[in-house]
Order: structure tokens, then sequence, then C-alpha cells
């Protein structure tokens, strides 16, 4: 098997949150308004350091899309999916392009996202830290 080259991005990136490899630039997001199982999650035009899984057709909200799971180069994570086709013709400008999963990157400020299920509310132990 071949090395893999990993491409280091400059500017406000968004990054593996276990790894830290270089995925994607915010100057790259098509739109923030996607969902996934994890939380929000990020169309992009283009990533880098993935590798792409097998396609497969998945019923979305949105519709049946033909899709395949990107997974970090560096510590092979899923880190979201690739749109290889969308089955209306409403949807086509997905085609190509990638979703990262908010909740699987760290943010340009290093943050990481957490789903609003995973936030410990008031009346919780949490409070008394």
């Amino acid at each position: 098997m071949g090395r893999l080259y990993v491409i280091t991005l400059e500017g406000n990136l968004y990054s593996c949150k276990y790894c830290k490899t270089h995925f994607a630039l915010s100057d790259d997001i098509i739109s923030k308004s996607f969902q996934s199982k994890n939380g929000r999650a990020y169309l992009f035009n283009k990533v880098v350091n993935v590798t792409v899984g097998e396609k497969e057709d998945r019923i979305m909200i949105t519709g049946v899309h033909t899709v395949a799971d990107i997974f970090c180069t560096g510590c092979g994570s899923i880190v979201g999916w690739k749109y290889e086709a969308a089955h209306e013709e409403s949807q086509k400008y997905k085609e190509g392009k990638v979703i990262l999963e908010r909740f699987m990157v760290l943010g340009p400020d290093g943050s990481q996202y957490i789903p609003e299920s995973h936030i410990v509310g008031p009346g919780s132990d949490a409070d008394d830290i």
C-alpha cells in the first residue's frame, strides 16, 4: 500500500476532533443547515484528507441519495459522507459535495460541537460543580 500524504490547510479550517488532521476551509462551506444523527452537519464544496467508502442508497429527509461514508486518513474515524448521486432533481446540487458531521470535527477556533442532547441542563448535578 502506498503512503498517504496529508494536505495541510491554511486559514480558518475544520479538522478531526481525534487526531487534528485538516479537512476543509470555512470558505468552502455551502450550508450549515444540515442534520445528522449526531446533530448539526455542514455541506462542503470540497474536503481533503479523507477516504471514501462504499456507495449505498440511503433514505434521508430530502429523499433517496446515493452516498458513501468518508473517513479521516489520519485515524480512520468516520467523519461524514459524500453525495454521489441525488435521485430527485431538486437535490442534484448536492452531487459531489461532502457532509462533515459537526460532532466529529473541531471548528476553526478549535471548538468541539456538543449536540443539545448531550448538554447537561438546569437542575442537574453539573450545576453544583
